[in-house]
Order: C-alpha cells, then sequence, then structure tokens
C-alpha cells in the first residue's frame, strides 16, 4: 500500500506576518491552503493513507480522514526530525513532500513510476525559478549533483560540474520504497544515539535537513536515484514568492 507524509511542522519565519498565526502549510493560493492542494492531488492519484507531520500552531491543521503526528520539539528541530516522527507511516512504500512546494498532479503521477528505494524529484530546468526572486535567491537551491543516473552529492548551491555530471534542484518530494524506509530510518537510529557533532551542512544532527540525511546515505553506499520530473513547481518560503505565483496564475 503507498502512503503520503506531509512534511508541515515549521513556521515559515521568511513569510514573516502571514505565518504569524498559521503554519506555512495553511497559507491560501487561489482560496485553498498548500496542504488542502497536496492532499487532494495525492487522492485523485489514489493515495488516500495521508499522514501530516504538524508542529507549529498545529491546533490550525484539521482536515477530515487525515493522519497526524506532532514534532513536539518542532522549534529546536528540523525537516529531518519531522519526517522521522511519522517513521511508522513508512513501512509500506511512501511519498513524502514539504509542505511549501505547489506542484501539479504530473509530479506525483511520475513519481509513482518510480521502482526503486529512494527516489528525490528533481528538475534540470529549476534556474527558470529564480528569475527576480531576491528574497531567496540561487544560492539557496537545495541542488543535486548527478552522475551516471545517480546523484553522488545533494546540498544547497552547488555551482561546479564536469561534462559527465548534471546539476538539478531537488523539489521538495521524495519517494521510499518499503526498503528505502527502512535504510533510512536505522541510519537515522543510528545516527541519533551516537552523532555528537556537525552533520554535513547542519551545525548538529537534530538541525538537519533531509538533504543532509540523504547525503549520508549516499556517503554509506547505497543509491539515491534522480527523478527528473516536468510541469510547473514552486516554493513558497517569502511573501515574493506567494505574489509571483498569484500573479502567473500557473497554479490557478
Amino acid at each position: 500500500m503507498l502512503r503520503a507524509i506531509i512534511l508541515a511542522a515549521g513556521k515559515g519565519s521568511r513569510l514573516g506576518e502571514l505565518t504569524k498565526n498559521i503554519s506555512k502549510g495553511m497559507l491560501k493560493l487561489f482560496g485553498k491552503t498548500l496542504i488542502e492542494r497536496q492532499i487532494e492531488i495525492y487522492q485523485k492519484c489514489g493515495i488516500d493513507d495521508i499522514t501530516i507531520v504538524t508542529g507549529y500552531k498545529s491546533e490550525m491543521i484539521n482536515f477530515s480522514g487525515i493522519n497526524y503526528v506532532k514534532n513536539q520539539d518542532y522549534a529546536t528541530t528540523n525537516m529531518n526530525e519531522s519526517l522521522f516522527c511519522a517513521s511508522e507511516k513508512s513501512s509500506d512504500s511512501v511519498i513524502i513532500s514539504y509542505t511549501d512546494i505547489v506542484f501539479e498532479q504530473k509530479m506525483i503521477e511520475q513519481m509513482l513510476q518510480f521502482s526503486g528505494d529512494i527516489g528525490v524529484a528533481i528538475s534540470l530546468n529549476w534556474k527558470k525559478n529564480y528569475d527576480g526572486r531576491t528574497l531567496h535567491p540561487l544560492s539557496e537551491a537545495e541542488n543535486v549533483l548527478i552522475e551516471n543516473e545517480k546523484i553522488i552529492q545533494i546540498k544547497k548551491n552547488i555551482s561546479e560540474e564536469s561534462s559527465d555530471q548534471k546539476i538539478g534542484e531537488f523539489l521538495g518530494v521524495m519517494k521510499l520504497s518499503n526498503e528505502g524506509g527502512k535504510i533510512l530510518l536505522r541510519k537515522y537510529l543510528e545516527l541519533k544515539e551516537n552523532h555528537t557533532e556537525t552533520f554535513h551542512m547542519a551545525k548538529s544532527f537534530k538541525d538537519a535537513y533531509i538533504t543532509d540525511m540523504l547525503q549520508e546515505i549516499i556517503d554509506s553506499g547505497y543509491d539515491v536515484s534522480p527523478v527528473v520530473v516536468d510541469g510547473n513547481w514552486y516554493e513558497i518560503d517569502s511573501p515574493q514568492d506567494l505574489e509571483e505565483v498569484e500573479r502567473s496564475s500557473m497554479f490557478n
């Protein structure tokens, strides 16, 4: 059975007053919240077992027929910790998405075709989304470096590639098989017990992003595969981003 997990624990501090009283995922775009948009897309793709990981202003997130898990330490941890709050929901194949990514149904349809253990949605035409984007510049992109159809590096601001490599952007959506979920959980439990230093790009393990965890998986010898998707997508990280999406009407 395929499940979905929506990571919605964060406040979205760059959104300022817009998230003073609601979580980022409850922002509305053309009359629907960001979370509601994702739920509808998952359900249209036949995924009804959906879990939302909440944190900041969790009491404001309430959709019928949805499972909820709260990251009680959302204020002092990051995206990686939120994911593993829902670890029991990754016992089967699962698609995971950041709550602040607006995407079309075709992205999830393309992710459903991935049959490996760990696949991440990426765009190779990603730079276009940064035109005129001053509050979330190009240097903030979560890039992937691809070689021989495998991701060999994932972090912010990868700028150099060789002739046999490609740079893309991780779009905040990933798919895990049952085995892929087990690989991540084993590594998470091992690190949570023993790791006390900086962790890849994070100052500590509890501050880690999912990209830090994926890099650890890559460095441990496991394959992390790029799933190149097309169609419209956009990250809502600032008021400027919200205005741009509303102006363009790409998701209206």
